[in-house]
């Protein structure tokens, strides 16, 4: 028989199990620590708030004496106020020299652009004086070019010519354009007062390249017509139509002066272009060369009076100030929505390329610019445009180019074309009488090649196969449709791909990377090893909701459940008795999403397992809270990572097996 000596020694914890259960002590209390962390966060902010913090955080501090506010309100306004203090004459002498190089190309540009938009040459001309002014002081962006550009053209050109012909009736068409106009310049400064400029990326990468491919070769086949000295040709866009309008315009009496007079000087300015590119120190080349072609040919046909025999000519183009076009803006006639519709299209549009510009310029340059400022700026100066006889304008890339060339500093150098632009208004329109009509298609023809970007489509093919359905629909839409219709697509595009991966989100399944508390995909990680009787699931998608919830539910129920024994059990067969979701992905969820977490749950327990949370999100917990969900399945089955989540798991089951 023992002694009571022997019996207490052998009653007595060893000092290994004194250890343990001093461990368990502590992992205990750590666990009741991060429980209590994710249980009970403070109120999430509302989207009220969120809403109203933003437009508060925008606001000046009351702390401020009332000037600083109005310096504060007004340097963000006007960025021109604060760089302008650190002007000095080496930095305008560079914009001198950028701002002349850029009218260059701007004057014949401008010209041929409002042929495009179907208007008179001195409606483009008017644009790139008013906006380039507007944008000069409201704009952050040192680089970008501000004026007409072709696709903008071609857009208002092919949807308004559906609510008024410009043949038939130019005068309602002008008003619809300012009117379109004045809408364009509204949305986009709603865009960036309110800080909506998400909204443009609506219209993604892809979209915009394929759009601007399709929309190039559209340009580039409608100016056949100037090429060729067509007089009757098709007023629409897609590409079966202008080919057909061009097959019948040859097989008829037509002259071929046109043609050859704009083959010389597209393959000069195409030649000028190419020098420019090889030698940097020839930047100038390819800028004045349109500007040069426009002087040439325009004596050519002087000299030799070619407009006798049958090359058609610009004619009268009308000089002067920007008139004022705000009597022609019109908000109650029966096309006031479809110019709304217009003019939201080419804000959007004009926005994304003006962004696009100035923020890749910007990077070369080294500093940011403000994606809201610029959609300020530019609202405003449409808007101001609309009142001035002017159409939408943005920011060109070939003319930023140049202007990047030539070595401007600030946006002064638009200040500088705007004034060269005026006093050619002003001064020089009476020379353009005898200007053929195919240098202008030319001068269009060859900034064509630069919206046409294979290789970036190349490279989206390659990384993103759903990102170039996107690219390729909005170039056949634009292509073989119409140029809203082509929008259109690639929008659609975009949000079926949107639509699919919510409806389908990776459900990623976890395993543990040897000697770490890291737990990652088994996919992606082969050293990553499944925990034996653990299923640790990942759900890949920011919100957990209706559109998604089966799908969750379904997938991680079948691992669980039905296919437990084949996929789910270690070596020896040992089966699935914890199932583990790690959510810190799941930004927010709805009673679809609560509805399928009990669900699961449900279904779980009457297997005999056991269901735990890891790291939910903070909306995603406290609507857990407010649904009672937690009361169901308890505090104790919510955990701050997966690792302490595995950790507690086989600590009870240890505890159990030793009972």
């Amino acid at each position: 028989m023992s002694s009571p000596k022997h019996f207490k020694e052998n009653m007595a914890p060893s000092e290994n199990e004194s250890e343990h259960v001093e461990e368990l002590g502590v992992k205990e209390k750590n666990h009741s620590k991060t429980v209590q962390w994710v249980l009970n966060p403070p109120e999430p902010p509302t989207l009220w708030c969120e809403f109203t913090g933003s437009i508060k955080a925008a606001l000046p501090s009351k702390s401020r004496p009332i000037w600083s506010h109005v310096m504060v309100f007004l340097n963000g306004l006007f960025p021109i106020l604060q760089w302008g203090r650190n002007y000095n004459l080496r930095m305008f002498k560079s914009d001198l020299m950028a701002g002349l190089t850029l009218a260059s190309l701007s004057i014949p540009q401008s010209i041929g652009y409002a042929g495009l938009a179907r208007l008179d040459p001195q409606y483009g001309l008017y644009t790139s004086v008013v906006p380039p002014l507007i944008y000069a002081v409201m704009g952050s962006s040192r680089e970008i070019a501000i004026g007409p550009v072709a696709v903008i053209s071609l857009l208002l050109s092919s949807m308004i010519q559906k609510s008024a012909d410009p043949s038939v009736d130019p005068t309602s068409y002008r008003k619809m354009v300012f009117t379109a106009t004045f809408f364009a310049g509204v949305f986009q400064a709603a865009f960036g007062i309110l800080r909506l400029g998400f909204l443009v990326d609506f219209l993604s990468h892809a979209a915009i390249v394929g759009f601007m491919g399709g929309a190039a070769i559209v340009i580039g086949l409608q100016q056949l017509k100037g090429l060729l000295g067509i007089t009757h040709f098709t007023n629409k866009t897609d590409v079966i139509s202008v080919v057909r309008a061009v097959w019948v315009a040859v097989h008829q009496p037509w002259h071929p002066h046109n043609f050859l007079i704009g083959c010389l000087f597209l393959i000069f300015i195409l030649i000028a272009r190419f020098l420019g590119r090889r030698n940097k120190k020839l930047f100038w080349l390819p800028a004045i060369a349109p500007l040069l072609s426009v002087v040439l040919s325009t004596l050519m046909v002087f000299l030799t009076r070619a407009d006798n025999h049958g090359v058609k000519t610009v004619q009268y183009v009308k000089g002067g100030l920007n008139p004022s076009s705000a009597s022609q803006l019109e908000f109650n006639g029966s096309h006031v929505g479809e110019a709304a519709k217009i003019g939201l299209i080419a804000a959007v549009v004009a926005l994304t390329e003006a962004v696009a510009v100035g923020r890749s310029f910007a990077s070369a340059k080294g500093y940011h610019i403000d994606g809201n400022k610029e959609m300020t700026a530019m609202g405003f100066m449409n808007i101001t445009g609309s009142l001035t006889s002017c159409y939408v304008a943005t920011g060109s890339f070939s003319r930023s180019a140049v202007n990047f060339s030539a070595g401007c500093k600030t946006a002064v150098s638009n200040i500088v074309m705007a004034i060269t632009v005026f006093l050619a208004l002003q001064f020089l329109t009476r020379l353009l009488y005898y200007t053929p009509t195919t240098i202008l298609a030319s001068i269009i023809l060859s900034a064509l090649p630069g919206l046409i970007d294979i290789g970036e489509a190349y490279e989206i093919w390659k990384v993103d196969k759903q990102d170039f359905l996107a690219c390729i629909g909005a170039f056949f839409g634009v292509l073989f449709c119409s140029v809203e219709i082509g929008l259109l697509v690639a929008v659609t595009i975009s949000f079926a791909n949107i639509i699919l991966n919510l409806l389908r989100p990776r459900i990623q399944m976890l395993g543990r990377i040897q000697g770490t508390d890291i737990f990652c995909s088994v996919s992606q990680y082969p050293v990553a090893v499944k925990t034996p009787g653990f299923l640790i699931t990942r759900i890949d998608s920011s919100f957990f909701s209706f559109i998604n919830a089966n799908f969750v539910r379904d997938r991680i129920l079948s691992w669980a459940v039905e296919d437990h024994t084949s996929e789910n059990s270690d070596e020896a067969g040992q089966k699935v008795q914890f199932v583990i979701i790690d959510m810190s992905n799941v930004v927010n969820i709805d009673t679809s999403g609560i509805a399928a977490l009990e669900d699961i749950h449900k279904k779980l327990v009457s297997h005999g397992l056991q269901l735990m949370f890891a790291n939910p999100g903070w909306q995603v917990i406290q609507k857990l809270k407010l649904s009672k969900f937690i009361d169901k399945i308890g505090g104790d089955k919510i955990f701050f990572t997966v690792g302490e989540a595995v950790d507690a798991c086989l600590e009870s089951k240890k505890e159990f097996s030793m009972c």
